[in-house]
């Protein structure tokens, strides 16, 4: 890279091992994680989010875990300024700032900047609304798919609050909110260097979904819903509770289909956004792609650092 390095990126699509390096990587690397996840901002969700335990956490610094109640609302935005103002402030303390997650949008923030947006305009939220209500919210997926083919593609038809905002973009700006977000600011923020898990098999990674999602269901993910249920300030249309897995589990909750059905669409969902992470990394070059659970990875990330001078040879400080 032309640039020295000042922190780390290890992303990649759902359940492909991030979490797992990051903590090895640790032992070896005198580093503090900077949580890349949109949904482990939130207190209380904890099981459906795989977050690390407090006894890691304990071991592991991590950043941007548990910041917000889950009424809240985070950004892409707003991730950009926290972790820049943390990647200085690991770095001032001689550690190396990992960014670990799989939002590449907070990634992409990051690195560019995010480009100036209009804001939401009432009148025409409503009249989405009415539409939406009218034909439902897979026929406007289908109108952004022929104004904004690649959001589309990495927008899922069910994300009512994003389909919205792409067709709200498009008519007040007459351009694809793709088009707007990719505009070159001139801010992109030096030195990050991103590397990705990428499984080579789709199979095993459907395979690793489904259990993933049966060991949290047997880890008590069902009554965690119930408890976020439960309070009177939640909804299930709050940015919180539409992450994948809360809001299929809450529909069964809410006696609107079997558990089976709620497990297939959970899982299945799992899996179209574990797809629509690989389509955005496919497209992303400045990601360097590596075999995602290889046996090697540590000695490989320990090398791949040491090379770029942001670790000593010894993988005991930073250079």
């Amino acid at each position: 890279m032309s640039n020295p390095v000042d922190c780390v990126c290890l992303t990649g699509p759902t359940a492909c091992g991030k979490t797992d390096l990051a903590l090895a990587l640790a032992e070896r690397v005198p580093l503090e994680i900077v949580s890349m996840d949109s949904a482990l901002v939130y207190r209380g969700l904890d099981i459906g989010t795989a977050k690390p335990s407090p006894r890691i956490r304990a071991a592991v610094p991590h950043h941007l875990v548990d910041i917000l109640e889950p009424t809240e609302s985070y950004s892409a935005g707003r991730f950009a300024r926290d972790a820049a103002s943390l990647i200085d402030e690991i770095r001032a303390r001689g550690r190396l700032p990992l960014l670990v997650g799989g939002t590449l949008l907070y990634l992409r923030a990051l690195r560019d900047g995010l480009s100036a947006l209009p804001r939401a305009d009432r009148e025409v939220r409503a009249e989405l609304d009415r539409e939406a209500a009218e034909h439902g919210w897979a026929a406007l997926h289908e109108r952004l798919r022929g104004v904004d083919p690649a959001a589309a593609e990495r927008i899922s038809p069910n994300d009512r609050q994003r389909i919205q905002r792409a067709l709200e973009v498009h008519t007040l700006t007459s351009r694809p909110i793709t088009e707007l977000q990719a505009a070159d600011d001139g801010r992109e923020r030096p030195g990050v260097l991103a590397i990705a898990l990428v499984p080579e098999s789709r199979t095993d990674l459907a395979v690793r979904i489904e259990q993933r999602f049966d060991a949290m269901v047997a880890a008590g993910f069902v009554q965690e819903v119930e408890r976020l249920r439960a309070r009177d300030d939640l909804t299930r249309d709050m940015p919180s509770m539409r992450s994948v897995g809360y809001r299929q589990v809450w529909s069964y909750l809410d006696g609107e289909c079997t558990w089976e059905a709620a497990r297939t669409k959970a899982i299945v969902a799992t899996r179209q956004y574990a797809k629509r992470q690989l389509t955005w990394l496919r497209g992303d070059s400045r990601i360097e792609t590596w075999p995602a659970l290889a046996s090697d990875l540590v000695n490989r990330c320990v090398e791949r650092l040491s090379k770029e001078s942001v670790i000593a040879k010894n993988g005991r400080g930073l250079c």
